[in-house]
């Protein structure tokens, strides 16, 4: 019995271990199902998402949503910290419970007691070792518990660095592409202030793209992060950039496609790297873009001096590239509870930088809409 129990602990030790390397060390992807983080999150994530789904209002819902990423890491190192004082009870346990208790005999809540002071260091003396096989099972759960901490301490600025480089250049969508931002509109916005920076800003994305595969493969739970503003989010930027990269491919006057190609391509395997990451499978989405809005974004296109190379093939071609991406970000979309952006700016928006708490409340005291 004390032999099956000190496995099973071992067992238990080594997998949270594993766990957290994976989790916060190893720098690619980890395809394995079966995972303790991946089990923390689904169960985590589910209860979320079932009161999120009946919340109505963006905003509202944002506010139950935005708290999850954080508290996520804290529930999880909870987790693996559970399990390593169970684990190494287990083991004190196994071993016969050769502790001196002060305060009365030794049970399995004194070994559970002796594991939490040790794994935090905090060395009380009540209950003590007094085999050499229970110290150094003291002194080795010291080590753990200490590692573990200041592993967990130490990467978090890497994480929210990593999360707030993200965000920056989606704050800059707010003026170039609307809120929410659209294809439609940062096409507009360009051609008419700046069409030769198209091509450059094209650039810095297909590098935003290639850094948030990286990040978000790494550490998947970035994904759960939310933005700033409800109508932002990094599902809806990178949407939104291959809508863009779409419409110059297929061919517009006067705008080269190569940069397109290149951002097209980074940004298309950054969102099916990551539809696998969450075990997400390819599904349909509802039409973001019917015939009716394709006419319509043909016409917007055409009041800034932009029309496509053959308008008789044009959507065909379009429907093909978004074929290709569409599925896997609406997957992710409809796990994340995140919207995808829709290809026509809004016919009465403003951007974020636009309005204040202040400002809608004039709008409203004066009956503005």
């Amino acid at each position: 019995m004390h032999f099956l129990v000190a496995v099973a602990a071992l067992i238990i030790i080594f997998a949270v271990l594993w766990d957290a390397f994976e989790t916060v060390l190893l720098p690619r992807r980890v395809s394995r199902r079966v995972r303790l983080t991946r089990l923390v999150y689904r169960v985590t994530w589910f209860p979320v998402t079932f009161i999120a789904r009946r919340v109505h209002q963006a905003r509202t819902r944002e506010r139950i949503l935005g708290p999850f990423g954080p508290l996520s890491l804290i529930i999880l190192l909870g987790m693996w910290t559970m399990l390593l004082l169970i684990g190494y009870a287990m083991l004190q346990w196994s071993a016969g419970s050769r502790l001196a208790n002060t305060t009365g005999p030794v049970s399995f809540g004194t070994e559970l007691y002796m594991s939490g002071t040790t794994f935090f260091t905090l060395g009380l003396g009540d209950v003590t070792p007094i085999s050499p096989l229970a110290r150094f099972l003291t002194v080795i759960e010291a080590a753990t518990g200490f590692g573990l901490l200041a592993l967990v301490i130490g990467y978090l600025p890497v994480l929210y660095q990593a999360f707030s480089h993200r965000e920056v250049n989606i704050s800059l969508l707010d003026a170039r592409a609307g809120s929410p931002p659209s294809a439609v509109e940062m096409l507009r916005r360009h051609c008419e202030q700046d069409r030769e920076g198209l091509t450059q800003f094209l650039r810095d994305w297909e590098r935003w793209a290639a850094e948030l595969l990286e990040s978000h493969l790494s550490y998947p739970f970035l994904a759960y992060f939310r933005s700033q503003h409800e109508n932002q989010s990094w599902l809806a930027a990178i949407t939104m950039i291959m809508d863009t990269c779409a419409l110059v491919m297929i061919g517009l006057n006067e705008l080269p496609p190569q940069a397109a190609r290149l951002t097209f391509a980074i940004a298309r395997h950054a969102s099916v790297d990551l539809s696998q990451i969450f075990l997400t499978k390819p599904v349909q989405p509802v039409d973001r873009l019917p015939h009716a809005d394709f006419q319509a974004l043909v016409a917007l296109l055409r009041d800034v001096g932009m029309r496509f190379h053959d308008e008789a093939t044009a959507e065909a071609r379009l429907a093909e590239l978004r074929s290709s991406y569409e599925p896997y970000v609406a997957a992710l979309g409809h796990l994340l509870l995140i919207d995808l952006p829709p290809w026509l700016p809004a016919a009465e928006s403003h951007d974020d930088w636009e309005t204040s708490v202040w400002e809608n409340g004039a709008r409203e005291v004066v009956g503005i809409d």
